[in-house]
């Protein structure tokens, strides 16, 4: 991305999407952390590129009230909007207002159709400009009216945008939603695809879409080359003996062990690189008997994780410090952030790890009713922060993950060190009792 303007007071941050705790095949949900306040006498536009301001302007067309507009931006200013999460056809936030509670916010935008996406996505293929402009985070004017050519409108009139809040107020929109909205300029003016997110399409879908339809059309316009006189290799080799190729040897039926590493100039630690061996060998014997990579889709770190977590728990043996300093340098993490991860993995693998780095805002349901149930049973009222419900005491904690379990972790008193402990319950009673809150 080219870089940004900066005004003479503010520059304005990058938005930078979460991590997602289960990656899939496709990228449609975005979630993006919330953006810090910034000092402004409210004349500053949100947003720098005319894609952005063309959001503003169907904001402000949507409204009459140019009181909860004001309002909206001072709350945006202010850092009032939490994270942002964007997926087809909707944008939702929870947005701090003059209450304890947070309201959620939420703009819905109409998705286009899949004969829409068609006629867009062949127009755009057709002009390698406009791809280029896609991949280096610009929507220029004429590809906008590239699909309004093809009958496919990408920003919005004030007509297409349909607000909702928790609150109260029943403005329209509300300041809440018009903070969100204010937010959401400078992420389209980060990134344009989050505005095709909304209108229905993934960046990864769109880009290799756009590549195909591209190659396709360069190849109609490309003039056809005269064919490659060829011969057969059954032809060509008729007439050589060729032996057969020997049977494979047999699978055994286990990995076996690597042998034993001595030091070598280099080596950080033989005992790590052994222990890195033998599970290599381990995935190839399960590559070799099953054709499935036991390890598909995880990232370096969890990988890292992975590894630290197999080691026997029975005490901190000479093979496991090695084995810790080794995957805490490689990923430039520290051996206490390894150990935290290690705990997270034994508690629940993949799931309990983003449960431990990944904060994220459930939906209304099990999460909303688990203080209820907790009060229920005599527990005292715990605070809650997106996914997190805090003891009082500082020192219990429960976090719901997206697999619908509740994962216990521990603080010493008047200290912000969480560890995961006990085993996840679906249960928030039952999660707090294996905890020892009981």
């Amino acid at each position: 991305m080219s870089p940004r303007p900066q005004s003479h007071a503010y520059a304005r941050p990058e938005p930078r999407p979460v991590a997602r705790s289960r990656p899939g095949p496709d990228d449609l949900r975005r979630t993006f952390e919330a953006v810090p306040p910034r000092p402004s006498d409210g004349d500053e536009p949100f947003a720098d590129s005319w894609w952005g301001r063309a959001w503003v302007a169907a904001l402000e067309s949507l409204s009459m009230d140019e009181g909860r507009l004001s309002r909206g931006r001072t709350y945006a200013d202010s850092g009032k909007v939490a994270a942002i999460t964007v997926t087809p056809g909707r944008v939702v936030a929870y947005v701090h207002g003059s209450r304890p509670r947070p309201y959620r916010a939420e703009l819905r935008l109409r998705s286009l159709t899949d004969a829409d996406w068609d006629m867009f996505l062949d127009e755009v293929a057709a002009r390698p400009g406009h791809l280029a402009a896609l991949l280096a985070k610009e929507m220029p004017h004429s590809l906008v009216d590239t699909a309004a050519e093809a009958g496919v409108g990408l920003l919005p009139a004030g007509g297409d945008l349909d607000p909702g809040c928790s609150c109260p107020d029943h403005g329209w929109p509300c300041k809440h939603v018009a903070a969100l909205c204010y937010q959401m300029a400078r992420l389209l003016d980060a990134d344009p695809f989050v505005l095709l997110l909304l209108r229905g399409r993934g960046e990864r879908e769109l880009l290799e879409e756009l590549g195909r339809r591209n190659a396709a059309h360069s190849a109609r316009e490309r003039p056809t080359a005269p064919a490659t006189p060829s011969v057969p290799a059954r032809e060509a080799l008729a007439d050589r003996y060729l032996p057969p190729l020997p049977a494979p040897l047999p699978v055994l039926p286990h990995p076996g062990q690597p042998p034993s590493y001595p030091s070598l100039p280099g080596a950080r630690d033989p005992l790590a690189l052994d222990h890195l061996a033998t599970d290599a060998a381990a995935r190839a014997h399960t590559l070799l008997t099953t054709g499935l990579d036991p390890l598909a889709g995880l990232t370096s770190w969890q990988d890292a994780v992975r590894l630290a977590a197999s080691r026997p728990t029975a005490g901190l043996t000479a093979t496991t410090r090695a084995l810790y300093r080794e995957l805490a340098y490689a990923t430039g993490r520290t051996p206490t952030d390894l150990a935290r991860a290690v705990a997270a993995w034994r508690q629940g693998g993949a799931e309990g790890l983003a449960v431990l780095e990944t904060p994220w805002d459930p939906p209304a349901g099990p999460f909303d009713r688990a203080r209820p149930a907790l009060a229920a049973a005599d527990f005292p009222r715990f605070h809650p922060w997106r996914n997190h419900l805090t003891h009082p005491s500082g020192t219990l904690q429960l976090r719901f993950g997206h697999d619908g379990r509740w994962y216990g972790y521990e603080s010493e008193p008047g200290e912000d060190d969480w560890w995961p402990r006990a085993t996840p319950d679906s249960d928030p009673v039952g999660a707090l009792m294996e905890l020892g809150g009981g």
